[in-house]
């Protein structure tokens, strides 16, 4: 990682590392031809006078492939190099890409056939998005990654405001496909830079975990961790109702504010400009408001947006635009820097996948809701909606806020867990595995160490356990017997020696400070009797 010290505004101190800058660039230029992509196709449809169901599921296919496959993708991201990943998806995605505009050229394409193919484009940046993501961090310090994550946001939004108003104008001069084969064109930038870029090799210091039971791992991992948990429900809670804006204007650029197309790109240029001036007013915000805060205020000012947009006149409307797109990154910002502050290392991809599920599969499920709403009570009623839900959305803050503990917890691989030792070679595959741990517990402070277990059980459940109990010991009412069970010796291997954090070492210090000795008094691995007999038929053969 090549960075140079920060001066001057935080939120350009990544852009001085060589490598973030030549990826954000590349990211940038190709997020334009994406922007420019998603005015011609759903200009298409209105020029063809689809439905209001029809131009809302440009949004959803789009969209649609993130809940089919970004928990695979987190996994491929975590076990697999993600620059050669990347550069696969992209040249797929490139070749979707230029059929598209093959399609659009030779005038075979039809609604139905746009949305086909808006789905497979989706597909690839389904594919791709974990690991955009979970590279981050490899290319900034930590105390940037919240200012990487904002100019993230940038290349989508910046994009929003370049792409739209290109794609506006070469819609009206030459039409949608001469949109799609830029678009095609635009990925050949993110293939070269990540064929630039050397990124340094993996170094796994045991085999490499299974693709099914990595993503197995993923979930248990986001089922025993309340922070990450909490992000991904706020994360629903604003995507859910935000989505009718951007699965409707197109009606309201057309109905509302009589616009052709290139007008249609004005309107979303509005919108990534604003985006632009709130990536740089918010590292200035974050000095004055909480996490929770930010989320509050750009939830009302996303709202009034929305309102906006479906009653107003055009001069109080483009002002607003300006005040949505601020809103918008500010939501995102806070809450992706805090879900990539919030994982740990060694599960980041398949975390910010499941991330990217909860948030885009709300898009996609309201985009489509908010379409048959607007065909039954108009554009301006569905708006109105989710208006509401937005601002009762920012209500829940209150009660549902984010963690105090989020973003705030040491990701640092922890090296204070023993090697276990074991009398036989047991295989990867062999399992599972017990493990048994015994505690004498200092009297009178029973009460306490079980519940600092409790937060313990909750960490080896995120690192691979599957069970986990705490038991009292018949024979001595100071005693306590944890065990909890992996599914195999390899699997407990990732767990001791790539999964277990130093925040995690802080949970079982903190309850080992009410034992007697200060440590653990025996620890047992326990393998399945096929797994003992197989080592031993094998050590006589």
């Amino acid at each position: 990682m090549t960075t140079v010290a920060s001066t001057g505004n935080p939120a350009w101190a990544p852009l001085r590392s060589r490598i973030y800058r030549m990826l954000f660039i590349a990211q940038l230029v190709s997020n334009i031809g994406l922007w420019m992509q998603t005015v011609g196709a759903q200009w298409f449809l209105v020029e063809h006078h689809s439905s209001a169901v029809i131009i809302a599921l440009v949004q959803t296919a789009s969209l649609l492939p993130t809940l089919f496959l970004a928990l695979p993708a987190g996994g491929l991201a975590d076990l697999l190099d993600r620059r050669r990943l990347l550069i696969a998806v992209s040249v797929y995605t490139a070749l979707a890409a230029g059929l598209l505009t093959f399609l659009a050229w030779t005038d075979i394409l039809t609604p139905v056939m746009l949305l086909a193919m808006t789905f497979l484009l989706g597909c690839g940046s389904a594919l791709s998005a974990p690991a955009w993501q979970a590279i981050q961090p490899e290319l900034v310090p930590k105390e940037q990654i919240p200012a990487a994550s904002a100019l993230g946001s940038v290349t989508v939004n910046g994009a929003r405001a370049v792409g739209p108003a290109i794609g506006g104008v070469l819609v009206a001069a030459a039409g949608p496909a001469a949109v799609f084969a830029i678009n095609a064109l635009t990925f050949l930038a993110i293939i070269g830079a990540l064929i630039w870029w050397r990124r340094p090799a993996d170094n796994k210091a045991v085999d490499r975990e299974r693709f099914g039971r990595s993503m197995v791992t993923g979930m248990h991992y986001i089922q025993s961790a309340p922070v990450v948990r909490r992000i991904m429900l706020r994360s629903a809670l604003f995507a859910f109702p935000a989505s009718a804006l951007w699965a409707l204007l197109p009606l309201a650029s057309s109905e509302n504010l009589h616009f052709g197309a290139s007008g249609y790109g004005l309107v979303l240029g509005l919108l990534g400009a604003g985006a632009l001036i709130g990536v740089v007013v918010y590292p200035r915000v974050r000095k004055k408001l909480s996490a929770n805060g930010v989320l509050v205020g750009s939830a009302v000012a996303y709202a009034v947006g929305v309102v906006a947009v479906a009653y107003l006149p055009i001069w109080a409307v483009l002002p607003l635009l300006l005040v949505a797109g601020a809103a918008w990154i500010g939501t995102l910002t806070t809450l992706n820097a805090s879900i990539q502050l919030s994982l740990a290392p060694w599960v980041r991809a398949r975390g910010m996948s499941i991330y990217l599920l909860v948030f885009m599969g709300s898009q996609a499920l309201g985009s489509f809701i908010w379409g048959v709403v607007a065909s039954h009570t108009g554009f301006a009623v569905a708006l109105l909606i989710s208006a509401v839900l937005l601002a009762l959305a920012a209500a829940s803050v209150k009660v549902l806020p984010l963690r105090p503990e989020t973003g705030t917890l040491p990701r640092g691989v922890s090296t204070a867990w023993p090697t276990p030792m074991v009398v036989f070679g047991p295989e990867p595959d062999d399992g599972p595995v017990i493990i048994s741990n015994t505690y004498r517990v200092r009297s009178g402070e029973l009460e306490q160490f079980e519940q600092d277990m409790m937060a313990v059980g909750r960490a080896r459940r995120r690192t691979g356990a599957y069970s986990w109990g705490l038991y009292c010991h018949g024979g001595d009412p100071d005693v306590r017997v944890e065990q909890f069970t992996v599914p195999s010796w390899g699997e407990f291997e990732h767990q001791h020696r790539e999964r277990w954090t130093d925040s995690d070492h802080d949970l079982i210090t903190a309850a080992l400070a009410h034992t007697a000795t200060g440590a653990t008094e025996d620890e047992q691995q326990l393998f399945a009797l096929r797994a003992k007999v197989r080592s031993s038929s094998d050590s006589t053969r």
